[in-house]
């Protein structure tokens, strides 16, 4: 659109659109908004359990694996190598992870060998797209497939002759021990159980994220303000991304392009590795054959979503772990109840986007959806067993599909590169 400048009466640009953007005390409100939807939720249903304690440390047991290896494609797709091969690299974590455990008698020790078990697979993925300029994709899938079948041949040549170990599974390893904050915990619970409004939900989310946490947790969550830092704080971090974004540009300015590219796939793949070194030593306290069970490419979503920023990629992984400990806990009783919570959120998208943006379809799409999910929730008391366990699933597809507007990947993510281009 153009207006017209009345004195000089030559038409001008309009000035340019607001765009919403994310900071800390909006990030605050949002969480303060989604807590007061949940509780209205839990007393309409009387759904105790969606911000339990129980819940929500659940939650975020199994929100740690996926973030772990979203983070590990978060390094890689920024240095311009798409790593669909983070599956793979997890299920390397978890033999390596659980092995290392059983061999120095230390958790610890199986933590530092997931960690390299999943960087040898970053390293043969560097090599086969970096070096050699194999297809990434094609590169992914071939360590996927060739980390499952490696783990297996292991555990038949290992494992089977441990005792209390198989073909197929590791004998128990030694456990890790875990943290609590003193002094809140009891009367944290105490709150929770009074069932009030809003107070009860504030304690049963700091009961779930202060009572038994394990020092792998506690890790994990570290390194996501970790690579904040590293990557886009640091000159290290800016070599990285240039060459994400702009590879050639990267090499004019004497940036050595294969070394960081190789640098970032193989702590991606070391992330991945954490990644299922958890389930194994922390989740089950036990390897077992199909362990990860596609985290690997929920991690990816959860990159994704969060549109490739470590602070986004958290608050995927969140998002699903919180819908698989929903699943798991009590199944279609507090899916349901999160029905009303996805109605009163499309219903606050479908007035914001009438109000502030004055997209009127988009409003009207919106509203429409907000009251088919409303019937839906209406109309029945529960959600199907065979449903529930499709959750965490769903909500990848519903949370891709609704983000994909407004996502984006770095520039030369995908884009096979050769040096001496810039020439």
């Amino acid at each position: 659109m153009t207006a017209t400048d009345v004195s000089a009466g030559k038409p001008v640009a309009a000035p340019p659109a607001r765009r919403f953007k994310l900071t800390f005390p909006v990030l605050l409100a949002g969480l303060a908004g989604l807590v007061i939807l949940l509780s209205v939720a839990r007393l309409v249903t009387g759904a105790h359990d969606i911000t339990s304690g129980g819940t929500i440390s659940a939650a975020l047991g199994l929100a740690v694996p996926i973030g772990l290896a979203g983070l590990g494609g978060l390094w890689s797709e920024r240095a311009g190598v798409v790593n669909i091969g983070l599956e793979g690299m997890m299920i390397l974590g978890t033999w390596f992870g659980a092995w290392g455990a059983l061999q120095f008698h230390s958790p610890w020790a199986g933590v530092v060998a997931g960690a390299i078990g999943g960087a040898i697979g970053g390293a043969i993925h560097a090599l086969a797209t970096v070096t050699f300029g194999v297809d990434q994709i094609i590169s992914g899938v071939a360590i996927n497939i060739v980390g499952l079948g490696f783990t297996q041949y292991l555990s038949k040549l290992v494992f089977s002759t441990m005792k209390g170990g198989g073909a197929k599974q590791s004998p128990r390893v030694p456990t890790m021990g875990t943290f609590d904050v003193p002094g809140i915990g009891q009367p944290l619970l105490d709150l929770q159980n009074k069932r009030w409004f809003l107070v009860s939900d504030v304690a049963g989310i700091l009961h779930g994220i202060t009572q038994n946490v394990s020092f792998f947790t506690i890790l994990a969550i570290l390194l996501v303000p970790l690579s904040f830092y590293l990557l886009w704080r640091t000159a290290f971090g800016l070599r990285i991304r240039s060459c994400g974004e702009r590879p050639v540009a990267a090499e004019s300015l004497g940036v050595n392009v294969y070394l960081y590219k190789w640098i970032a796939v193989i702590v991606s793949g070391g992330l991945a590795g954490l990644g299922g070194a958890f389930l194994s030593l922390i989740a089950a306290g036990i390897y077992r054959d199909g362990q990860t069970g596609g985290r690997g490419y929920i991690g990816l979503a959860a990159m994704i979503f969060g549109n490739w920023r470590p602070g986004g990629l958290a608050g995927g992984a969140a998002l699903f772990g919180y819908t698989d400990a929903l699943q798991l806990r009590q199944g279609g009783t507090s899916v349901h109840a999160l029905l009303l919570v996805v109605a009163m959120l499309l219903a606050a998208v479908a007035v914001y986007q009438l109000v502030r943006q004055r997209r009127n379809r988009a409003a009207l799409v919106t509203g429409i959806a907000t009251i088919a999910v409303f019937a839906v929730f209406a109309v029945t008391d529960t959600v199907p067993d065979a449903f529930t366990s499709f959750t965490p699933h769903l909500t990848t597809l519903l949370v891709l599909s609704l983000a994909s507007q407004r996502l984006r990947m770095p520039a030369a993510d995908g884009v096979p590169y050769r040096r001496g281009q810039a020439k």
